[in-house]
């Protein structure tokens, strides 16, 4: 069959963001047709796609209507806690950067990768292979270890139990080496990667936490050379302390206007606050 007319030239990423689209504002449940004259798709593109988006559960469907599928906003809602953590540590990482002359990140852990949320430092300075967005295997970077090590237990038995990849030849590859590794982590607050992510690089990081786990991690990165990594590591640890204590007082001023039963008893009251703030609340 040939291609409509109306479509042939966009990729289908583009189509299936056009019918999304489609849902925006008051247009919550919308039929075939409605989707078609919204979109500017034509009805065989559409609903094709359509169909396809309700089996990744991007859209639902109950009866002739489709509706924003649950998988779509569970990522709307990542994308919002992420965007919150990354404004609320922004000024402390361009501080951190200034201070030290060092690369600055923020990270998050997503199964078993470490995510860049946001880095400062000068291009001119580094040839870090590493940009905000990027992943990076959690075992061999220091961001990594200190969110295993204060992070969930199932994931870092999942993580030990899998292949271990070698990105250097410093990187730790058995799972009983790891595990010492986290051990130490916890004992000390912060963890180290002596080269074992990128040849020429060693990386410093402290996980961002009150008593409970850890939500995302600060580090400090620079090209091999003199670096006092204790003191890099001190640096480091008061950037996290300060990040923390900036969600912290914003969790208990929403917790005072908003309160919700967050289903955290689990958690530490801090971290349980912070998380409430951070994943219902939107930014003022």
């Amino acid at each position: 069959m040939a291609a409509d007319a109306d479509t042939s030239g966009l990729p289908l990423l583009e189509k299936a963001a056009l019918i999304l689209s489609a849902f925006e504002g008051q247009r919550s449940a919308l039929g075939l047709t409605d989707v078609v004259r919204h979109s500017g798709l034509s009805q065989t593109t559409v609903h094709r796609l359509l169909d396809q988006l309700v089996q990744i559960g991007w859209l639902g469907k109950e009866g002739r209507k489709y509706y924003l599928g649950l998988r779509l906003l569970e990522l709307g809602a990542f994308a919002s806690h992420h965007n919150r953590l990354r404004r609320a540590a922004l000024p402390h990482l361009i501080s951190l950067h200034q201070a030290t002359g060092h690369w600055a990140h923020l990270s998050v852990l997503d199964k078993g990768d470490v995510l860049c949320l946001e880095q400062i430092g000068d291009p001119r300075r580094s040839s870090i292979g590493y940009q905000v967005g990027g992943r990076l295997p959690a075992h061999c970077t220091a961001a990594g270890k200190a969110l295993l090590a204060f992070g969930d237990a199932v994931t870092v038995e999942e993580l030990l139990a899998g292949d271990l990849a070698p990105r250097t030849r410093s990187t730790i590859t058995r799972g009983e080496a790891l595990r010492g590794e986290l051990a130490r982590v916890r004992t000390q607050g912060v963890a180290y990667d002596q080269e074992e992510c990128f040849d020429g690089v060693t990386c410093v990081a402290a996980p961002l936490r009150g008593a409970g786990r850890a939500l995302a991690a600060i580090s400090l990165s620079r090209t091999v050379g003199h670096a006092d990594l204790k003191r890099m590591a001190h640096q480091v640890g008061q950037c996290a302390r300060a990040v923390w204590a900036s969600l912290s007082d914003a969790g208990r001023r929403f917790e005072k206007t908003h309160p919700v039963d967050t289903g955290l008893a689990a958690e530490s009251g801090d971290t349980a606050t912070v998380l409430a703030w951070l994943r219902f609340s939107e930014w003022e």
